[in-house]
């Protein structure tokens, strides 16, 4: 695996790759991340992975101070996905240019996650823009955990025509049903436990849309901070009118100081 902190000469080195595949990350590789980077290997030539926490996507600098890191250990785990390139930029590597296209965010950006975290998807879009630019990926692989993201980064990609093609991959989740995710490093034993106890009493609920009856379960699993329940249709992002349409349910709420989103 080769490591590049520089963007020239990560360019000039994959300059004549066509089919080059990427996956953007913060980093705390987990099997998710694994498991994104397995498909690339399986379907296109090369894989380029990054790692860079993007502060413009946080809203506080506590969260970004918070976010965990563990470097050494995510090259480690790169080598033995025997990822073909890692890049780990600095903020002025990625942030002392002007981008060729500028960001679109779709109205899709002002709900769920977006009522709450002012600008956090015009910071996600920016960097993916740039990351865009600097690589010039055929393909890049995206989780389906992060919904709302993927929809958008695909919607600002279709506006700006950019040649690349986003490759949407299920989410990855543990065995008792959480989604597998960085900030879950943040969480105790008995708050991961907790996160399992919710979301299986939640998927339960499924069957009847009903806002209150999620509401209630996270209260009486003492869930102090709720930011959204939603139930959304996939295709019209639209609140379903009944459960024949196919709909997944939205949540963003907090165990501890903790942020966790899902949506299944």
């Amino acid at each position: 695996m080769k490591i590049f902190k520089n963007k020239r000469k990560l360019q000039r080195e994959i300059i004549k790759i066509k089919n080059i595949s990427f996956v953007p990350t913060m980093g705390s590789i987990h099997k998710g991340h694994e498991k994104l980077i397995n498909i690339a290997k399986r379907r296109f030539k090369k894989v380029l992975v990054s790692i860079y926490v993007n502060p413009k996507q946080f809203n506080s600098r506590d969260d970004f101070r918070s976010y965990p890191r563990n470097i050494k250990k995510d090259i480690n785990a790169l080598k033995r996905l025997k990822v073909d390139y890692l890049y780990i930029p600095n903020y002025s590597d990625v942030f002392f240019f002007k981008p060729k296209k500028q960001i679109y965010l779709h109205s899709f950006s002002k709900k769920l996650c977006g009522k709450l975290r002012k600008g956090h998807f015009k910071g996600v879009i920016n960097v993916i823009n740039r990351f865009l630019e600097i690589i010039k990926p055929k393909y890049m692989l995206l989780g389906k955990k992060d919904f709302q993201q993927l929809y958008l980064i695909k919607k600002h990609i279709e506006k700006n025509k950019i040649p690349t093609i986003v490759i949407p991959c299920k989410t990855v989740r543990n065995k008792n049903g959480t989604a597998l995710s960085s900030r879950n490093n943040n969480l105790k034993k008995d708050e991961l436990i907790k996160l399992a106890k919710i979301i299986k009493k939640i998927k339960k609920s499924k069957k009847s849309i009903n806002k209150s009856k999620i509401l209630k379960i996270l209260n009486e699993m003492s869930v102090k901070k709720v930011d959204y329940v939603e139930f959304l249709n996939l295709n019209s992002l639209k609140t379903p009118v009944n459960t024949k349409t196919k709909f997944n349910i939205f949540v963003a709420f907090y165990i501890g100081k903790t942020r966790l989103i899902d949506n299944f």
